[in-house]
Parts: structure tokens; sequence; C-alpha cells
């Protein structure tokens, strides 16, 4: 009896440690995307545009959350890239306006600027083994 229960929790951990791999591994193909995405915005817009299909795709089918980092650098509506040429960024009372030139749909989001001595102090922290990011 108590082999049964070895192998199926030898099963649960192997599965746990194989879900986080395939994670990790999601991310990373997301992060590589966007880069060729970004490298690819000038001469080839319409593939920068394929590699964020594929990167929503995988974040999609995997289940594993977007960064936010990354979230912001493509359309919801229409799924374009953001380049710089792409998009039109306004910033008003505290709200950061970005408007797609490709479908004209507008995503606004709260701005806060970063403080002049929150950089240093999360210096300070990351140098001291307490790292927590200040934004």
């Amino acid at each position: 009896m108590a082999l049964i229960s070895n192998l199926s929790h030898d099963r649960a951990v192997r599965k746990r440690k194989d879900s986080h791999n395939a994670r990790d591994l999601a991310r990373e193909r997301m992060e590589r995307l966007f880069l060729l995405a970004e490298e690819a915005h000038l001469e080839h817009p319409e593939r920068s545009n394929r590699y964020v299909q594929i990167a929503r795709r995988i974040s999609t089918r995997t289940r594993v959350r977007m960064p936010s980092r990354l979230k912001h650098l493509f359309c919801r509506h229409c799924g374009s890239y953001l380049a710089p040429d792409k998009v039109r960024m306004r910033l008003r009372q505290g709200i950061l306006t970005a408007t797609c030139l490709s479908c004209g749909q507008q995503t606004r989001r709260p701005y806060r600027p970063v403080r002049a001595g929150a950089i240093e102090a999360s210096i300070k922290r990351v140098e001291a083994g307490k790292s927590r990011q200040p934004f």
C-alpha cells in the first residue's frame, strides 16, 4: 500500500515540476516574440503583428498571464504591435491615454511618476537583500 501512495506522490511532484517548467517556457517565448516584434516593426509591420498574435495565443493556451509590460505593447482591439510610430501617447491629470493609430482605439491607464528618491531606495534595498519593486 505504501508503494502505491509513493508512486502517486512522485507523479504529483513531477506534474507540478512540469507545469512550472511549461510556465517558465511560455513566459520566455512571449518575451522572445515581443523582442522579435520590436526588431521587425520597421521593415515588416505585418510580421510584428503576427508575433504579437502568436504570443497572445501562447498566453491563452498555456493559461499563463502575460506580464503587464508586454500587455501595453499591443492594441487589444486590433492586435497590432504598438511601436512608437503606431501609437499616440497623451498624459493628462495622471492618466496615460494610448491611441492605436491603426484602428483608433484608446486605452487608458493610471500613471504615477516614480519619485526621485524611490529609485535610490530600491537600489539600497536590493543591495541589502530586501528586493521589492517601488513601482
